[in-house]
Parts: C-alpha cells; structure tokens; sequence
C-alpha cells in the first residue's frame, strides 16, 4: 500500500518556534508484548533526506526493516537505545517504565537534545525535557521513523537471542507478544523469567494465576507526569 513518506515538518516547525537546536525523535515497541522489556529508540536526524523507504517499522517486512535499521544506523547523527526490563514494569507500571526506558535512551545520546518529538498522543516523558507528541508520527516525523524502525529491530534481536530452553514460546517470531505458540507454551510450562507478571493474561491461566503479581499503585500525586515542558502548539 502506497504511503507519504516521512518530513520534517514538525522538527522545523519546533526549530522555528522555540529556537531548538538538536531535536530527538523518539518512540518505543514492546508496550504490548506479554514478555520481554520495553525498548525505546531517541534518534537525532537533523534535516537531511532520509533513505528511500523509510516509514513506520510496522508498515515494513521484516527483510526490509532489517536491511534500513542497519543503513539509519549509519544516517542518523546519534541515536540510543533504553529498556526497561519486565520487573520494572511490574513494579512502576508501564507509563513510568515507558518514561525509565525513554530517560535511558535520552540520557545515552552524546549530546542532550533541546526538544522532543514523541510519537503518539500521551506525553509520558515529561518534565525536563521539552515535548512535542505527534499521533503517527512514527509515519509522519523522519526522526520518529527512524527511531521505531531502529527500536523494532534491535528489540526483535534481543527477544531472539533469549535461552534455547525457551523456544517453545517461539520468543524469535513472535518477540513476546501472545501468539497461538506464545499462549500454548504458557498453558504447559508457565512465565518465563522474561515474562511480566502483573500483566492480566494470568487470570486466564488458572494453573499460573497463583505467581500473579500485584502492583499496589503510588498516590496521584506521586506518579503524575509533569506537563510543563508540553509544546502547545499545532502542526
């Protein structure tokens, strides 16, 4: 299916606006995935051409994510990786552990960038950094692109470097989330080290419910993201 290829629109838009220098695209995979950590990518493109091709790593066979994660690895300016490993998300939830992961990734960059472009709608980031959400803009935003297909591609390599004694959950094809395979394996054997454990799939697994971890939630006042660095602006 034919799709408009990523711009800088929003990133010259921010450079306009606020005077940013050094603009990150970030975004994440593995929110959804029953095991495994979730990764986030932060990029740094500048405004050069992209390569041919590049759109949301969703959109791209696996031969061709594989094949353009190695070139944009070589393009971009900088990018980082940061994970946060499935305890973390089930002790801080997923919105902290997206923020721990996206810190991770932010801080490893070589230079810190002055703005953010965050793919989707919730700014989970927050506070200090200056964010700019954008929904899709994974397809939308050249950093943002580059950031999803590096992240996918990194992340489905980790899952399938996991023990040879689980390749029963098939971890290389499915990279955590619940396949027909991934499901079967845990009727049988149960989670896995790499599993989460506060995740709601284990209700169904009367077996396994007993290993269900229970989060007992911070007050509000405790885990609510600061908003202030939020760009309140339209593209």
């Amino acid at each position: 299916m034919p799709y408009e290829p990523p711009t800088h629109t929003v990133e010259r838009s921010i450079r306009a606006r606020t005077g940013a220098r050094i603009v990150a695209g970030v975004d994440e995979v593995g929110r959804g995935a029953w095991a495994g950590p979730v990764t986030v990518c932060a990029a740094i493109t500048g405004l050069r051409r992209p390569p041919e091709g590049l759109t949301d790593s969703k959109l791209l066979t696996p031969k061709r994510r594989n094949a353009l994660a190695a070139e944009l690895e070589r393009w971009v300016n900088a990018h980082a990786l940061g994970h946060a490993s499935p305890e973390e998300i089930d002790e801080l939830g997923m919105t902290a552990a997206l923020r721990l992961a996206a810190s991770r990734a932010l801080e490893a960059l070589p230079t810190r960038p002055d703005a953010v472009i965050l793919d989707g709608k919730h700014d989970y980031l927050g506070a200090p950094w200056t964010v700019r959400t954008v929904i899709k803009g994974d397809q939308s935003c050249v950093a943002v692109a580059a950031a999803s297909v590096i992240a996918k591609v990194h992340r489905d390599a980790l899952m399938a470097e996991l023990p040879p004694e689980f390749s029963d959950f098939a971890f290389a094809d499915n990279a955590g989330y619940p396949s027909p395979v991934h499901k079967a394996a845990l009727e049988v054997r149960g989670p896995t080290p790499y599993h989460r454990l506060s995740w709601a799939y284990l209700d169904s697994l009367p077996r396994w419910r007993h290993l269900k971890k229970v989060r007992v939630p911070l007050s509000a006042g405790a885990v609510a993201l600061e908003s202030g660095g939020q760009l309140g602006f339209d593209f």
